[in-house]
């Protein structure tokens, strides 16, 4: 099964779109620290090293990083299916549920890949502006940049790992929903848009009541803000395992 694991991660890692994505998410954070017009369109004058990774994921968080996530994680049954590199698998002796655990295992852990590389080049972006105390908020609690006080290192620091594994955390029922429409539609470019459909629906149905739109995936993606978010984890791991058991379910009977 180790092998298995190892080699997904050689085959996201070998992805054009994994590595793309990787590459915005170093690239990103620069661009914040230093963009000249925070103050002018955002109110925001950055005074902390700690300010500058959260401030690449709150802009990232909501599109691109679902955008990434659901086109590397769809590729890795529509690629292998148009390369004609599945099927031989599947002929070996090996369990089909150990290959697609594999592949979920893989797509669950790259949200937390791509914040983790966000994360540690907000720090060296950030760098310059000193990771000691400061006047001011993190950005990743309910009282935003502009905090309650004084900010300490150690605060600051829970904070945003707090923030970031939360964050991470979010994002793993999209990876599961990719892989699950890879596997329904064997085509990465139609399981691709059916997940980002599927999530701009959701974001569309806050039309209805506050009690649908509870249980709705879109309504909990920002729960790394959130001072309590128990109730958020909950369902957010309910969809992560019921798309990972589906996708499973539908793979161990699906014709490839």
């Amino acid at each position: 099964m180790l092998s298995l694991i190892l080699l997904e991660y050689r085959k996201l890692f070998g992805a054009r779109s994994a590595r793309f994505a990787l590459a915005v998410c170093a690239l990103l954070p620069f661009l914040w620290s230093f963009a000249p017009g925070l103050q002018d369109v955002y109110n925001l004058v950055l005074v902390s090293a700690w300010q500058v990774p959260a401030l690449a994921m709150l802009t990232a968080a909501q599109f691109l990083l679902p955008l990434f996530i659901s086109i590397t994680c769809a590729e890795m049954i529509g690629t292998e299916i148009a390369q004609g590199t599945l099927a031989p698998l599947l002929l070996r002796p090996l369990n089909r549920s150990k290959v697609i655990l594999a592949k979920l295992v893989a797509a669950l852990t790259y949200p937390a890949i791509l914040l983790a590389t966000l994360l540690l080049f907000g720090l060296i972006a950030g760098a310059r502006f000193g990771f000691m105390d400061f006047a001011g908020g993190t950005g990743l609690t309910p009282a935003g940049f502009v905090g309650a006080g004084v900010t300490t290192t150690a605060t600051a620091l829970m904070e945003t790992l707090r923030g970031f594994g939360i964050a991470a955390l979010t994002l793993m029922p999209i990876a599961a929903l990719a892989v699950l429409f890879g596997i329904l539609y064997l085509n990465t470019a139609a399981a691709a848009l059916a997940t980002i459909a599927t999530l701009q629906v959701m974001r569309l149905l806050i039309v209805f009541p506050k009690a649908f739109q509870k249980i709705l995936l879109t309504t909990h993606l920002d729960a790394y803000l959130r001072a309590a978010p128990a109730e958020s984890l909950v369902l957010l791991m309910i969809y992560t395992v019921g798309f990972s058991l589906l996708a499973l379910f539908i793979f161990e009977r699906k014709d490839v």
